[in-house]
């Protein structure tokens, strides 16, 4: 999805808002206003988010149902976003974005505030993965209050060419590390998923996936042990050969996978959904499958639109849940994702076509329970390590 953790000192700067790509969509949706305008007529709106989601004809649309301004703050990464709030950013931005467990660390730390998820009337609209009482991640476990509603959600898994690959070895994460796959795979240049996909996999076969953890809690891919990450820099450095380069963008991936230079790869899902639209309109001969879920286990994510701790109940509240009801409303989603190909956590397929209901995951949401969510690596310097040893060797 559609992409977002550069932590820390990260030494790849390559960042899931780059790699998705998601377009400036255009989109014009009309939407009941939540305050009269003339509360509204000196609130400026500021958001701290990617701008990837960013869509002129709709902040035009907001701006004139609402008579308000809408001021963006773009990020890359989670840890800049984090930052930015943690030094005075609750008085400089009213809406936020960020996904995985970062809301959860956001509402820990006071930065952003709960508010009232049922007066968002397009909440009503999402998949039941994605509803408070299932997705826990962005409920105060104390208290039941709800502080973000979801937005678009994906996976890290394998898109493979169908006619070249066998569907039954592809199930597995083992095939991104097959020499009989050499100068066939593709992954991304981001260290964190390499790492934890890695790790997953690795977990798996030291059988300490399933084991009592160090921490007591379940099996995290970002909070691995020293032994489990000796085992990780073995396989990336056993990888290395096997690979036909590390991709910086879906551009790039899309295009080797197009012409046949790999058949397997590592990605967010949005080449796989751009490659088979292309084979449906009869522009290339070749269709893709894409594994999202892998037998060892799998990377998920989840972006969220958050309202910062420095927006008080009134007209600036109003105005911001009257954002978010707008950006998540069922005509919106369908448009961002036919345009930009982002997996909505809200139900459209009323609107939608056999071909999308399929490319778009939307029978597969169930999924997501089942997902690490992405997070922050419990030892960023260890991590760097590993990769900086893998790039080294």
């Amino acid at each position: 999805m559609t992409d977002s953790i550069e932590r820390r000192s990260s030494p790849v700067r390559a960042t899931r808002r780059r790699f998705l790509e998601v377009s400036a969509a255009s989109a014009a949706l009309l939407a009941t206003p939540w305050v009269r305008r003339a509360e509204a007529a000196t609130i400026q709106m500021r958001a701290l988010m990617w701008g990837s989601y960013l869509m002129p004809d709709v902040i035009a649309e907001y701006e004139k149902t609402y008579d308000v301004s809408f001021s963006p703050t773009f990020f890359d990464g989670n840890s800049e976003a984090y930052n930015k709030l943690r030094v005075g950013g609750t008085r400089d931005f009213d809406l936020v974005q960020a996904d995985g467990f970062w809301p959860s660390l956001y509402y820990r730390e006071g930065l952003i505030r709960a508010f009232d998820y049922a007066a968002i009337r397009n909440t009503a609209h999402y998949y039941p993965a994605f509803q408070p009482s299932n997705f826990r991640l962005l409920v105060d476990a104390p208290t039941g209050a709800t502080f973000g509603v979801p937005y678009c959600w994906g996976g890290y898994g394998i898109t493979y060419n169908m006619s070249r690959v066998d569907p039954e070895k592809v199930q597995s994460l083992e095939i991104l590390f097959a020499p009989e796959m050499a100068g066939q795979l593709l992954t991304s240049a981001r260290f964190e998923e390499n790492i934890a996909v890695t790790g997953i996999l690795v977990s798996a076969e030291m059988g300490t996936q399933t084991a009592p953890r160090p921490d007591g809690k379940p099996f995290n891919p970002y909070v691995l042990t020293d032994e489990e990450l000796a085992e990780v820099e073995r396989r990336l450095i056993a990888q290395k050969s096997l690979l036909l380069t590390r991709y910086p963008d879906n551009q790039t991936l899309a295009s080797l996978l197009q012409a046949g230079a790999a058949t397997t790869a590592a990605e967010f899902s949005q080449s796989y959904r751009k490659l088979n639209q292309m084979n449906a309109a009869g522009e290339i001969p070749d269709k893709f499958g894409h594994v999202l879920r892998p037998k060892e286990g799998a990377l998920g994510w989840i972006d969220t639109w958050l309202i910062s701790s420095g927006v008080q109940d009134g007209p600036r509240l109003d105005a911001a849940m009257g954002f978010i009801d707008m950006m998540i409303s069922p005509e919106l989603m369908a448009k961002l994702a036919r345009e930009a190909g982002s997996c909505s956590t809200i139900d459209w397929r009323a609107d939608a076509s056999d071909l999308e209901k399929e490319l778009f995951l939307m029978d597969r949401s169930d999924d997501i329970a089942s997902m690490h969510q992405f997070d922050q690596p419990s030892s960023p310097e260890k991590w760097e390590r590993v990769w900086s040893n893998m790039q080294a060797a």
